[in-house]
């Protein structure tokens, strides 16, 4: 019987790993779709017939590691906020990208408090890259790319602050 539970674990990915593969995916879909690698500080405009202007913010370029935030053009009638939105980390060197957060004006700590219990962290992390998986692929249905994102002043931005 122990033999049988090994195998189990041998061919299901530990919940760690499959947390670093939707990572890795994450990077991916973000590196050949809006290539922000080449692309310098600055905001970012996308406009595809579907009525939803998507907007991409390289906020910092370092050697290995950029931060880029990515959200519609819209507010969110509760917070007033940029709806959907999210931050993001690519790690150039590790190929992984994660979802820093997710909801517009809540920080890590307002939702989980100060010092989370390690589950509940993990939890957390997982939907935030699951949620960056399926916007990805949601958004590339939709035709958005690294062809249709236009340089845009913050300023000129529709509905953005």
């Amino acid at each position: 019987m122990s033999s049988v539970l090994e195998q189990r674990h041998a061919l299901l990915p530990g919940r760690f790993a499959y947390l670093m593969g939707l990572y890795a995916e994450n990077y991916h879909r973000l590196a050949r779709q809006f290539e922000p690698q080449s692309l310098q500080r600055g905001s970012y405009l996308s406009s595809v017939d579907d009525g939803l202007d998507l907007r991409l913010d390289v906020v910092e370029c370092h050697r290995y590691t950029m931060e880029l935030h990515l959200t519609y053009c819209m507010a969110d009638r509760d917070t007033g906020g940029l709806a959907p939105s999210a931050w993001l980390r690519m790690y150039r060197d590790a190929h992984v990208a994660e979802a820093t957060h997710c909801h517009p004006g809540k920080r890590l700590w307002h939702e989980l408090g100060p010092f989370p219990p390690a589950q509940t962290l993990f939890q957390h992390r997982m939907r935030m890259a699951s949620f960056l998986n399926r916007w990805l692929e949601y958004l590339a249905e939709q035709g958005h790319s690294r062809g249709t994102l236009v340089p845009t002043a913050p300023a000129t931005l529709p509905h953005c602050a």
